[in-house]
Protein backbone atom coordinates (compact mmCIF):
# COMPACT_ATOMS: atom_id res chain seq x y z
CA UNK A 1 0.00 0.00 0.00
CA UNK A 2 1.66 3.31 -1.08
CA UNK A 3 2.08 6.20 1.39
CA UNK A 4 -0.17 8.34 -0.80
CA UNK A 5 -3.11 6.05 -0.04
CA UNK A 6 -5.21 7.88 2.61
CA UNK A 7 -6.01 4.51 4.18
CA UNK A 8 -2.31 3.73 4.81
CA UNK A 9 -1.67 3.04 8.55
CA UNK A 10 0.82 5.93 8.61
CA UNK A 11 -2.00 8.45 8.28
CA UNK A 12 -3.94 7.23 11.25
CA UNK A 13 -3.89 10.02 13.89
CA UNK A 14 -2.51 7.76 16.61
CA UNK A 15 0.35 6.60 14.34
CA UNK A 16 1.17 10.15 13.31
CA UNK A 17 1.37 11.12 16.98
CA UNK A 18 3.69 8.17 17.64
CA UNK A 19 5.98 9.20 14.76
CA UNK A 20 6.05 12.84 15.90
CA UNK A 21 6.80 11.82 19.50
CA UNK A 22 9.57 9.45 18.36
CA UNK A 23 11.19 12.29 16.41
CA UNK A 24 11.14 14.57 19.46
CA UNK A 25 8.96 17.08 17.64
CA UNK A 26 6.66 19.34 19.69
CA UNK A 27 3.69 20.98 17.92
CA UNK A 28 2.34 24.50 18.38
CA UNK A 29 -0.05 26.93 16.80
CA UNK A 30 -0.05 30.70 17.31
CA UNK A 31 -3.13 32.86 17.06
CA UNK A 32 -1.63 36.04 15.63
CA UNK A 33 -4.70 38.07 16.64
CA UNK A 34 -4.84 37.43 20.39
CA UNK A 35 -1.25 36.12 20.84
CA UNK A 36 -2.44 32.78 22.25
CA UNK A 37 -0.43 29.60 21.80
CA UNK A 38 -1.82 26.08 21.62
CA UNK A 39 0.73 23.34 22.24
CA UNK A 40 0.77 19.56 22.45
CA UNK A 41 1.87 17.64 25.52
CA UNK A 42 5.44 17.26 24.27
CA UNK A 43 5.78 21.04 23.92
CA UNK A 44 4.66 21.59 27.51
CA UNK A 45 7.21 19.00 28.65
CA UNK A 46 9.93 20.64 26.58
CA UNK A 47 9.23 24.05 28.14
CA UNK A 48 8.86 22.56 31.63
CA UNK A 49 5.31 23.88 31.96
CA UNK A 50 2.18 22.33 33.42
CA UNK A 51 -0.29 21.53 30.66
CA UNK A 52 -3.10 24.04 30.31
CA UNK A 53 -5.30 25.43 27.57
CA UNK A 54 -4.55 29.15 27.75
CA UNK A 55 -0.92 30.04 26.96
CA UNK A 56 0.15 33.47 25.74
CA UNK A 57 3.45 34.44 24.20
CA UNK A 58 4.39 36.30 27.39
CA UNK A 59 3.91 33.08 29.39
CA UNK A 60 6.54 31.43 27.23
CA UNK A 61 8.67 34.57 27.14
CA UNK A 62 9.10 34.40 30.91
CA UNK A 63 11.02 31.13 30.38
CA UNK A 64 13.20 32.41 27.53
CA UNK A 65 16.76 33.30 28.48
CA UNK A 66 16.89 37.07 29.18
CA UNK A 67 19.63 37.53 26.59
CA UNK A 68 17.38 36.03 23.88
CA UNK A 69 13.95 37.34 24.94
CA UNK A 70 13.74 40.53 22.87
CA UNK A 71 15.29 38.84 19.85
CA UNK A 72 12.74 36.02 19.93
CA UNK A 73 9.79 38.40 20.25
CA UNK A 74 11.05 40.46 17.31
CA UNK A 75 11.73 37.30 15.28
CA UNK A 76 8.25 35.85 15.85
CA UNK A 77 6.64 39.16 14.87
CA UNK A 78 8.80 39.31 11.75
CA UNK A 79 7.75 35.83 10.63
CA UNK A 80 4.49 37.27 9.30
CA UNK A 81 6.53 39.06 6.66
CA UNK A 82 8.71 36.05 5.75
CA UNK A 83 7.78 34.07 2.67
CA UNK A 84 8.55 30.40 3.14
CA UNK A 85 10.17 28.46 5.96
CA UNK A 86 11.89 30.06 8.91
CA UNK A 87 13.89 28.82 11.90
CA UNK A 88 14.61 30.61 15.19
CA UNK A 89 17.06 29.16 17.71
CA UNK A 90 17.01 30.41 21.30
CA UNK A 91 17.64 29.37 24.90
CA UNK A 92 15.03 28.62 27.54
CA UNK A 93 15.44 28.04 31.26
CA UNK A 94 13.86 24.98 32.86
CA UNK A 95 14.64 25.06 36.59
CA UNK A 96 18.46 25.20 36.71
CA UNK A 97 18.86 23.78 33.20
CA UNK A 98 19.38 25.80 30.03
CA UNK A 99 17.97 24.24 26.87
CA UNK A 100 18.29 25.30 23.26
CA UNK A 101 15.01 25.34 21.33
CA UNK A 102 14.52 25.62 17.59
CA UNK A 103 11.15 27.06 16.53
CA UNK A 104 10.30 26.26 12.91
CA UNK A 105 7.36 27.08 10.71
CA UNK A 106 6.08 28.82 7.57
CA UNK A 107 5.94 32.60 7.48
CA UNK A 108 3.79 35.09 5.54
CA UNK A 109 0.16 35.80 6.28
CA UNK A 110 -0.74 33.74 3.24
CA UNK A 111 0.31 30.68 5.25
CA UNK A 112 -2.19 31.45 8.00
CA UNK A 113 -5.18 29.17 8.43
CA UNK A 114 -8.12 30.75 10.21
CA UNK A 115 -5.78 33.24 11.83
CA UNK A 116 -3.43 30.51 13.10
CA UNK A 117 0.26 30.06 12.30
CA UNK A 118 1.58 26.54 12.78
CA UNK A 119 5.01 25.18 13.55
CA UNK A 120 7.17 22.90 15.67
CA UNK A 121 9.60 23.14 18.57
CA UNK A 122 12.73 20.97 18.55
CA UNK A 123 15.20 20.45 21.40
CA UNK A 124 18.57 21.23 19.76
CA UNK A 125 20.57 21.47 23.01
CA UNK A 126 22.96 18.69 22.01
CA UNK A 127 23.75 20.27 18.65
CA UNK A 128 24.27 23.73 20.15
CA UNK A 129 26.56 22.38 22.87
CA UNK A 130 28.59 20.58 20.21
CA UNK A 131 28.84 23.79 18.17
CA UNK A 132 29.94 25.76 21.22
CA UNK A 133 32.49 23.05 22.03
CA UNK A 134 33.87 23.20 18.50
CA UNK A 135 34.14 27.00 18.69
CA UNK A 136 35.97 26.79 22.01
CA UNK A 137 38.29 24.12 20.61
CA UNK A 138 39.03 26.19 17.51
CA UNK A 139 39.79 29.22 19.67
CA UNK A 140 41.99 27.19 22.00
CA UNK A 141 43.89 25.65 19.08
CA UNK A 142 44.42 29.10 17.56
CA UNK A 143 45.69 30.36 20.91
CA UNK A 144 48.08 27.42 21.27
CA UNK A 145 49.46 27.82 17.76
CA UNK A 146 50.09 31.54 18.30
CA UNK A 147 51.83 30.82 21.60
CA UNK A 148 54.01 28.10 20.08
CA UNK A 149 54.96 30.36 17.16
CA UNK A 150 55.89 33.14 19.57
CA UNK A 151 58.02 30.71 21.60
CA UNK A 152 59.68 29.37 18.45
CA UNK A 153 60.60 32.91 17.36
CA UNK A 154 62.02 33.67 20.81
CA UNK A 155 64.02 30.46 20.88
CA UNK A 156 65.41 31.19 17.42
CA UNK A 157 66.59 34.61 18.53
CA UNK A 158 68.16 33.27 21.73
CA UNK A 159 69.84 30.33 19.99
CA UNK A 160 71.23 32.52 17.21
CA UNK A 161 73.04 34.63 19.81
CA UNK A 162 74.35 31.69 21.86
CA UNK A 163 75.89 29.72 18.97
CA UNK A 164 78.66 30.46 16.49
CA UNK A 165 77.93 28.18 13.52
CA UNK A 166 74.82 27.34 11.54
CA UNK A 167 75.22 23.64 12.35
CA UNK A 168 75.48 24.32 16.08
CA UNK A 169 72.45 26.61 15.94
CA UNK A 170 70.42 24.00 14.04
CA UNK A 171 71.32 21.31 16.58
CA UNK A 172 70.44 23.39 19.65
CA UNK A 173 67.30 24.90 18.14
CA UNK A 174 66.06 21.49 16.98
CA UNK A 175 66.61 20.09 20.47
CA UNK A 176 64.69 22.92 22.12
CA UNK A 177 61.81 22.68 19.67
CA UNK A 178 61.72 18.89 20.06
CA UNK A 179 61.45 19.33 23.82
CA UNK A 180 58.48 21.60 23.25
CA UNK A 181 56.96 18.99 20.97
CA UNK A 182 57.32 16.22 23.55
CA UNK A 183 55.67 18.41 26.18
CA UNK A 184 52.89 19.38 23.77
CA UNK A 185 52.14 15.71 23.08
CA UNK A 186 51.39 15.23 26.77
CA UNK A 187 48.84 18.04 26.98
CA UNK A 188 45.44 16.55 27.81
CA UNK A 189 42.61 17.08 30.30
CA UNK A 190 43.07 15.47 33.69
CA UNK A 191 40.30 14.50 36.13
CA UNK A 192 39.53 16.25 39.37
CA UNK A 193 41.93 18.92 40.57
CA UNK A 194 45.10 17.41 39.12
CA UNK A 195 45.73 20.21 36.65
CA UNK A 196 44.81 20.65 33.03
CA UNK A 197 47.63 19.32 30.87
CA UNK A 198 49.91 16.53 32.11
CA UNK A 199 51.13 14.80 35.24
CA UNK A 200 54.41 16.33 36.40
CA UNK A 201 56.21 12.99 36.66
CA UNK A 202 55.09 11.91 33.17
CA UNK A 203 56.21 15.21 31.67
CA UNK A 204 59.67 15.12 33.24
CA UNK A 205 60.22 11.43 32.39
CA UNK A 206 59.36 12.03 28.73
CA UNK A 207 61.60 15.09 28.53
CA UNK A 208 64.58 13.22 29.99
CA UNK A 209 64.05 9.86 28.28
CA UNK A 210 66.34 10.64 25.29
CA UNK A 211 69.31 11.00 27.66
CA UNK A 212 68.69 7.68 29.41
CA UNK A 213 70.15 5.75 26.46
CA UNK A 214 73.38 7.74 26.34
CA UNK A 215 75.03 6.03 29.32
CA UNK A 216 76.72 2.71 29.93
CA UNK A 217 73.84 1.37 32.00
CA UNK A 218 70.11 1.76 32.43
CA UNK A 219 68.69 3.68 35.35
CA UNK A 220 71.19 6.54 35.23
CA UNK A 221 68.29 9.01 35.38
CA UNK A 222 65.87 8.85 38.32
CA UNK A 223 62.70 10.94 38.54
CA UNK A 224 60.78 10.95 41.84
CA UNK A 225 58.38 13.88 42.16
CA UNK A 226 54.97 14.39 43.81
CA UNK A 227 51.94 13.23 41.84
CA UNK A 228 50.41 16.46 40.60
CA UNK A 229 49.11 17.95 37.40
CA UNK A 230 50.50 20.90 35.49
CA UNK A 231 48.77 23.23 33.07
CA UNK A 232 49.64 23.89 29.45
CA UNK A 233 51.63 27.07 30.10
CA UNK A 234 53.57 25.42 32.92
CA UNK A 235 54.24 22.33 30.77
CA UNK A 236 55.76 24.57 28.11
CA UNK A 237 57.93 26.40 30.62
CA UNK A 238 59.08 23.19 32.34
CA UNK A 239 59.97 21.60 29.02
CA UNK A 240 62.28 24.51 28.22
CA UNK A 241 63.81 24.56 31.71
CA UNK A 242 64.66 20.87 31.88
CA UNK A 243 65.77 20.64 28.28
CA UNK A 244 68.23 23.45 29.03
CA UNK A 245 69.49 21.72 32.18
CA UNK A 246 69.82 18.41 30.34
CA UNK A 247 71.66 20.07 27.46
CA UNK A 248 74.14 21.68 29.85
CA UNK A 249 74.63 18.36 31.64
CA UNK A 250 75.22 16.62 28.33
CA UNK A 251 77.86 19.19 27.41
CA UNK A 252 79.64 19.67 30.72
CA UNK A 253 78.10 17.60 33.51
CA UNK A 254 77.08 14.11 34.58
CA UNK A 255 75.37 13.21 31.30
CA UNK A 256 78.62 13.92 29.39
CA UNK A 257 80.15 10.66 30.67
CA UNK A 258 78.84 7.10 30.59
CA UNK A 259 78.91 6.67 34.34
CA UNK A 260 77.18 9.95 35.25
CA UNK A 261 73.95 9.84 37.26
CA UNK A 262 71.11 12.36 37.38
CA UNK A 263 68.56 12.47 40.20
CA UNK A 264 65.48 14.69 39.92
CA UNK A 265 63.40 14.74 43.09
CA UNK A 266 60.58 16.89 44.40
CA UNK A 267 58.75 17.90 47.56
CA UNK A 268 55.73 20.05 48.35
CA UNK A 269 55.26 22.54 51.18
CA UNK A 270 51.84 24.18 51.33
CA UNK A 271 51.40 25.67 47.86
CA UNK A 272 55.10 25.63 46.92
CA UNK A 273 56.88 22.89 45.00
CA UNK A 274 60.62 22.29 45.23
CA UNK A 275 62.38 20.35 42.48
CA UNK A 276 66.01 19.35 43.03
CA UNK A 277 68.26 18.46 40.08
CA UNK A 278 71.33 16.57 41.36
CA UNK A 279 74.23 15.39 39.16
CA UNK A 280 76.80 12.89 40.34
CA UNK A 281 79.59 10.87 38.72
CA UNK A 282 80.49 13.47 36.11
CA UNK A 283 83.56 15.63 35.62
CA UNK A 284 84.51 18.28 38.17
CA UNK A 285 82.35 21.34 37.68
CA UNK A 286 83.05 24.98 38.39
CA UNK A 287 80.71 27.96 38.47
CA UNK A 288 80.58 29.84 35.19
CA UNK A 289 82.73 32.93 34.82
CA UNK A 290 81.73 36.13 33.12
CA UNK A 291 78.37 37.40 32.00
CA UNK A 292 75.26 35.25 32.15
CA UNK A 293 74.74 33.20 28.99
CA UNK A 294 71.57 33.09 26.94
CA UNK A 295 70.73 29.62 28.21
CA UNK A 296 70.87 30.92 31.78
CA UNK A 297 68.72 33.89 30.79
CA UNK A 298 66.19 31.49 29.32
CA UNK A 299 66.16 29.45 32.53
CA UNK A 300 65.73 32.49 34.76
CA UNK A 301 63.04 33.98 32.56
CA UNK A 302 61.05 30.74 32.55
CA UNK A 303 61.42 30.07 36.29
CA UNK A 304 60.78 33.58 37.60
CA UNK A 305 58.54 35.00 34.90
CA UNK A 306 56.28 32.10 33.98
CA UNK A 307 56.35 29.97 37.14
CA UNK A 308 56.83 32.68 39.78
CA UNK A 309 59.72 30.82 41.39
CA UNK A 310 63.45 30.94 42.04
CA UNK A 311 66.45 28.96 40.82
CA UNK A 312 69.69 28.46 42.76
CA UNK A 313 72.88 26.52 41.99
CA UNK A 314 75.30 24.62 44.22
CA UNK A 315 78.54 24.11 42.27
CA UNK A 316 79.96 21.30 44.41
CA UNK A 317 82.94 19.25 43.20
CA UNK A 318 80.79 16.11 43.14
CA UNK A 319 78.40 17.67 40.64
CA UNK A 320 76.05 20.58 40.26
CA UNK A 321 72.82 20.76 42.27
CA UNK A 322 70.05 22.97 40.92
CA UNK A 323 67.12 23.83 43.18
CA UNK A 324 63.88 25.14 41.70
CA UNK A 325 61.25 26.56 44.04
CA UNK A 326 57.98 27.04 42.15
CA UNK A 327 54.52 28.32 42.97
CA UNK A 328 51.96 25.51 42.91
CA UNK A 329 49.23 27.80 41.58
CA UNK A 330 51.43 28.69 38.60
CA UNK A 331 52.07 25.04 37.82
CA UNK A 332 48.34 24.47 37.37
CA UNK A 333 48.07 27.11 34.64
Amino acid sequence: MPFSDPHHPLWKPENLRRAIHAAGVALWSWNVTNDHFTMDEQAFTLWGLAKRGDVKFEDLSAHIHPADRDRVRAAFTATRGIVGAYEIDFRIMVADEIRWISARGLGDDAALHEGQMFGVFLDVTGRKQAEEGNELLAGEMSHRVKNLLAIAVGLTNITSQSTTTAKEMATELTGRLSALGRAHDLVRPLPGSQGHAALLGDLLSVLLSPYEDLGAFKGRIRVAVPRMGVGEAAATALSLIFHELATNSLKYGALSVDTGILDLSGTTDDDDVTLTWTERGGPKVEPPNGAEGYGSKLLNRSVTGQLGGTITYDWSVEGVVVILKLKGERLAK
